[in-house]
């Protein structure tokens, strides 16, 4: 899959097209809509787990976010404005560690020539790749978060990387970019992000090439591009995307020896079909050696396989949900891993913007042992309950 011409002529694309919306004369309107919106869960679960040494089995998680995007429409058509959301949820108040922070701060502008985004977010997969039908808020999703109540370096730590990033490799990334997005053709709309080096967000500014041994893995010059496609047959929906992602890993040193590692190479594709109440789909992502230490012993090669399904009646949404992930372990991305996850669950809208559900997963994971003895298997059982409010 060669991306490379194409990706470089459509950023520079994006760059033109974003000054020259933003610098000629639009002839706004002389006010501006300010929308406030964002979500709210708390989730609680119980965990029966083989490898829970010095764990509890119950624990809570909740996570508010706000939105703010400040929006215009000029007299020539031109749509423009900002969005910020900003994230309160992480820290320990025990050790002064409580923060509020943001992951999206980026501006935007939409015209003709498509929609040109700049500043923090996510990556294109990340925000529009399809893992199947069951996504975050659904009860029995991959992206429910019941896998991180498998806390510690034994446990959560002890799983591949695909296990939680489902779709391109770090598509999670919510590094300054700049992307592009084209007008829909047909059902079809492409895109194509920028990023210079992911973790480096907001005003920080890094132009290293390298980092200190020993540190956090980066990534720089990061290109991910890729096209959603949306359309309908009759009473038949249909939809689906891929996406490729690519970049070099920041070589790692102390002034004597160095560190290097694979560079960044990956692909996801993802669809659904959906039938009055029913929606199957399934997706699968595969990232080789990408971000491996070149001179690692162990390379299992990395992949993520989701098949799920969902059925709604009236307020209820039944899901169901299995995945497959394979790699090296997150916590060191040294040791083979593997990971099988059944999943399943009920949502019920309780009233408009407000759901509650609860849902079971089936965990069976194995870390080989660097040791040469037997795999160091887990076994874990979670049911969680996830109450949410949409506004």
């Amino acid at each position: 899959m060669r991306l490379a011409a194409p990706v470089r002529t459509a950023t520079a694309t994006a760059v033109v097209a974003l000054g020259a919306a933003l610098s000629s004369p639009a002839l706004a309107q002389s006010s501006f809509d300010v929308i406030i919106g964002g979500d709210a869960y708390f989730q609680g679960a119980y965990v029966d787990q083989r490898q829970d040494s010095g764990l509890r089995s119950t624990e809570f998680s909740n996570r508010l976010r706000l939105t703010v995007s400040p929006a215009a429409k000029a007299d020539n058509g031109l749509q423009y404005g900002a969005r910020l959301r900003l994230l309160a949820g992480n820290g320990d108040p025990t050790v002064s560690s409580r923060t509020v922070e943001n992951d999206r701060a980026f501006l935007y502008a939409t015209g003709a020539f498509g929609t040109v985004q700049a500043g923090v977010l996510n990556g294109l997969s990340d925000e529009y790749g399809m893992i199947g039908p069951n996504v975050e808020g659904v009860a029995g999703s991959a992206d429910s978060n019941g896998l991180l109540f498998l806390n510690g370096s034994s446990t959560y730590g002890a799983l591949p990387l695909t296990a939680t990033s489902l779709r391109t490799l770090i598509s999670y990334d919510a590094g300054t970019k700049i992307v592009y997005l084209s007008p829909s053709f047909g059902g079809v709309q492409a895109a194509v992000a920028y990023t210079p080096r992911s973790g480096d967000s907001n005003n920080s500014v890094n132009r290293r090439k390298t980092d200190a041994l020993g540190g956090g893995l980066s990534f720089r010059d990061v290109i991910e591009a890729g096209a959603v496609y949306q359309g309908e047959f009759d009473a038949v929906t249909v939809e689906a995307s891929a996406f490729y992602q690519t970049g070099k890993t920041v070589r790692q040193t102390d002034g004597v020896a160095d560190q290097r590692f694979e560079k960044l190479d990956s692909f996801h594709v993802g669809a659904n079909v959906a039938y009055e109440g029913v929606k199957i789909g399934a997706s699968y992502a595969y990232s080789g050696d990408s971000a491996y230490a070149k001179d690692a012993p162990s390379k299992r090669k990395q992949d993520v396989l989701i098949v799920g399904a969902q059925y709604a009646s009236g307020p209820l949404l039944f899901a169901a949900n299995f995945v497959r992930a394979r790699g090296n372990d997150s916590a060191t991305m040294s040791t083979p891993a593997k990971a099988d996850v059944w999943q399943g669950g009920v949502t019920w809208t309780v009233a408009p913007g407000l759901t509650t559900g609860v849902e079971y997963d089936y965990v069976r994971s194995s870390l080989s042992s660097t040791t040469g003895g037997a795999d160091l298997d887990d076994r874990a059982h979670i049911v969680m309950l996830d109450t949410r409010f949409a506004f």
